[in-house]
């Protein structure tokens, strides 16, 4: 039984120094960003997107701050999804001081669609350009190189998808540190993936596509009826390694205003762990195998420190514990200061078994649940 846990917390090891010095390490260390957003070569056109749904107090701060983006031809375009509050009068407002700014306004949506799913179709449908940038409405990018950024490997190098960071703002609390962490950690993961040729999601937050592609696809055809998903589950579906690229720089980021209660986190967390379950086989192996050991690597650890009764071995677990934990510090910093500009990081191990707990718990309730909104 003792040679088992042994050989259990090895293997589990084995599989999270992989993921860390292997998978992780090699985006962290080795990526390098453009370094010069001037240099692009074609200038064409982008639209903006956002599907907004009582979202009047964040689409009054945002629509300035994207008016104030360098780039030479672009436009902002709002789906105002049946909204209740004063969004349709705010932004014809707006209309009428930016000739760039376009309002869809939609009065129902059809029973056999799901909401945004149907809001970001029709604004894709009526946009004016080839390449099309997504964001969502509490949504702000940090710098006026975002679109020029983002877009770039859709225009200059005949990409389909270019997959962008979305970061969270920085508040005091518990919370708000659990989904810090969160976030970064799952860029760190499809940012990984997708600098190994391996794409596999992106977030809405941040994502810049063709529309040509989109509308060749037939929009979210065979993804209807599943709430939440146009994102991920759309790059899921058509990502490749010769069609995605990853735009990793903190001039490309945006940032959201995070869920301040646990109960709006967990409910939105809960649909997008609901949708994780309708990834390609291949993709739930890979967020498995790392969900998996690390479960593995924390109990065998705590069963081998509980029951053995010498130093040595219990030693052995402490420094392999110890190890990993400074190398998951390393990888975090630099990753956070390749995609936010900042290397500071504050987290510890504490952190590192919330998300295990968090995943198990909220990825199990959510992969199981039959019912999700989106607002």
């Amino acid at each position: 039984m003792e040679n088992t846990s042994w050989w259990i917390f090895f293997l589990a090891s084995g599989v999270q120094f992989t993921y860390l010095m292997v998978v992780f390490g090699r985006f962290v260390f080795f990526h390098k960003a453009e370094q010069e957003a001037e240099q692009d070569s074609n200038l064409s056109g982008v639209s903006v997107i956002i599907a907004a749904k009582n979202e009047s107090a964040h689409l009054q701060d945002l629509v300035p701050l994207l008016m104030e983006q360098n780039y030479p031809k672009y436009e902002v375009l709002i789906v105002n999804d049946c909204s209740t509050d004063n969004s349709e009068d705010m932004l014809r407002s707006l209309a009428e001081t930016y000739s760039n700014l376009r309002i869809v306004n939609i009065r129902y949506t059809p029973d056999h669609v799901t909401a945004k799913k149907y809001a970001l179709t029709l604004g894709i449908k009526v946009s004016k350009h080839d390449t099309i940038l997504l964001t969502d409405a509490d949504c702000r990018p940090v710098s006026p190189h975002w679109i020029r950024r983002m877009s770039a490997p859709v225009r200059n190098e005949g990409k389909t998808f270019a997959l962008g960071h979305g970061s969270y703002l920085a508040l005091p609390g518990l919370l708000n540190k659990i989904i810090q962490y969160e976030t970064l950690f799952t860029a760190i993961y499809y940012f990984s993936f997708g600098y190994w040729k391996s794409p596999f999601m992106g977030v809405g937050r941040n994502l810049c596509y063709r529309k040509s592609f989109f509308m060749e696809k037939k929009a979210f055809k065979s993804l209807w009826h599943i709430e939440g998903g146009d994102d991920d589950l759309f790059v899921n579906r058509y990502a490749t390694a010769e069609n995605t690229a990853i735009v990793a720089h903190p001039e490309s980021i945006t940032i959201s205003q995070p869920k301040t209660s646990f109960k709006a986190y967990f409910t939105q967390k809960k649909r997008h762990y609901h949708a994780g379950k309708y990834y390609r086989p291949k993709d739930k192996l890979k967020l498995g195998l790392y969900s998996l050991s690390h479960l593995v690597f924390w109990l065998s650890a705590a069963g081998i420190v509980i029951l053995e009764s010498t130093w040595e071995p219990i030693a052995l677990v402490l420094g392999l514990i110890f190890t990993r934990a400074m190398l998951q510090y390393l990888i975090i910093h630099r990753a956070r200061k390749k995609l936010e500009g900042t290397g500071k990081v504050i987290w510890t191990i504490f952190f590192d078994l919330m998300y295990m707990i968090y995943f198990w718990t909220l990825g199990t309730k959510g992969y199981l649940s039959k019912t999700v909104k989106w607002k």
